[in-house]
């Protein structure tokens, strides 16, 4: 099989860049999209961000979680670079968990248009707690909107098996 051409790479800037910025603030605008080449099938993509950083928008500290990101793509995917620099322009951003992870989830919606997509947060603890955030979203009137539906409602039936910490 051939690689992607120049064309269904037209939109992706990152990638082999050597004099990428990081950036220092919230920055949505560094997500890129490419074609899916296999729009016609159904499969997940999956990563996993063990690194990801925010603030607590009281005190100003630090909450370190592992992302886990998971969709069904349609005509476009997120370039993982740029999901990465996304990612850490979160690291001087004040919001709470619940609030992080509906923002990544929206975001990655507004870019990409999935089929489905989840968005969970396995916060490290802090003060004894962690905080787990978890949300979902199927594209309305398909089989999607039914599958997260049915994935919220049996999601993480046993949080006693977590094994990221």
């Amino acid at each position: 099989m051939a690689g992607r051409s120049k064309e269904e790479l037209a939109g992706v800037s990152l990638l082999g860049n050597q004099g990428t910025q990081y950036p220092g603030t919230y920055a949505p605008e560094v997500l890129e999209a490419f074609d899916n080449k296999h729009p016609g099938r159904d499969y997940f993509v999956k990563f996993n961000c063990p690194e990801f950083t925010s603030l607590c928008p009281m005190t100003g500290q630090p909450d370190f979680a592992t992302i886990y990101i998971s969709y069904i793509p349609d005509v476009k995917m997120v370039e993982s670079k740029s999901l990465k620099l996304y990612l850490f322009s979160f690291r001087n951003h004040g919001d709470f968990h619940e609030d992080c992870m509906n923002i990544i989830m929206n975001d990655l919606i507004e870019l990409m248009a999935p089929r489905y997509i989840e968005v969970w947060g396995k916060f490290t603890p802090r003060g004894g707690i962690s905080i787990d955030p978890y949300c979902n979203w199927g594209r309305p009137g398909t089989k999607y909107e039914a599958m997260a539906e049915h994935r919220m409602l049996n999601h993480d039936l046993y949080p006693e098996k977590v094994d990221n910490r």
